[in-house]
């Protein structure tokens, strides 16, 4: 066993936290992901699965790097989180299982850097005595710093699908289009097909390729939809933030998101 587990096992024995105990379930879980992808002979998912394993060191390694305390559950979501990404989804394609999955974890990550976001500016708000930033101020901090979160994972998404042909934004089927591009007579006129129900694709090298039901849209309505979703997790988080700066013995279940100063 590593030095990292035998860290966790201690911090385990020390402070009870149930996000250990998650943290040591879910690393044994992807121990196991990975003997089965290399005995099957897939390298790319046990690298997956490698790389599940590093990205569950990191919550402990920067609370400890920037000396601030995770609450039990926080921590324990974000460690459910990017197994429920890379090991359930990724591996054991829960993407397709479950048509909601990508939605679910869009909206969670939402949530989560919000509060990440909202507890940068707490902090600074609460160990400040010059600094004396309004709820709503601070509200709306943790919302901007979760969409720029989830606008930059959409880039890398884009990336990944234009530069190494990956399908992260994820195509569908859709059986209208509005487009300038169609209009001959170059008069700026948005030309509408509607009702398609089968569309044609000549390639050079794959010949005609053809998408029964309507056209493919390749990536924009997922685009738009995790953006929207990430959208309601961060609006349902800074409202509880919002709630918690003005009544903090009220609302004090929402310390259970927010990253405190040791």
């Amino acid at each position: 066993m590593g030095r990292f587990s035998k860290s966790m096992i201690k911090k385990y024995k020390e402070s009870k936290k149930s996000s250990v105990l998650v943290y040591l379930i879910l690393r044994f879980l992807v121990l196991i992901s990975i003997i089965i992808q290399i005995l099957s002979g897939n390298v790319s998912n046990a690298l997956l699965c490698v790389l599940a394993l590093i990205l569950f060191t990191l919550p402990t390694v920067l609370a400890d790097k920037l000396r601030i305390t995770l609450p039990s559950l926080l921590e324990s979501m974000v460690y459910l989180f990017i197994f429920a990404s890379a090991i359930l989804g990724g591996i054991n394609n829960f993407y397709k299982i479950i048509p909601i999955w990508d939605t679910i974890l869009h909206t969670l990550n939402g949530f989560l850097c919000a509060g990440i976001g909202f507890s940068l500016v707490d902090l600074l708000n609460t160990s400040s005595k010059r600094i004396n930033l309004s709820p709503l101020y601070v509200a709306i901090v943790a919302f901007c710093f979760s969409m720029t979160i989830g606008v930059l994972w959409e880039f890398c998404e884009f990336s990944a699908d234009y530069i190494f042909g990956m399908d992260f934004q994820r195509d569908r089927i859709v059986n209208r289009v509005a487009s300038l591009k169609l209009d001959k007579k170059k008069e700026s006129s948005t030309i509408r097909v509607t009702d398609i129900y089968k569309t044609d694709i000549y390639s050079r090298k794959d010949g005609r390729v053809t998408i029964d039901n309507g056209y493919l849209d390749i990536g924009l309505i997922d685009t738009i939809k995790d953006l929207f979703v990430n959208l309601i997790g961060a609006v349902v988080f800074s409202i509880i933030g919002w709630l918690y700066i003005k009544n903090r013995d009220k609302y004090k279940f929402a310390a259970n998101f927010i990253p405190r100063k040791k």
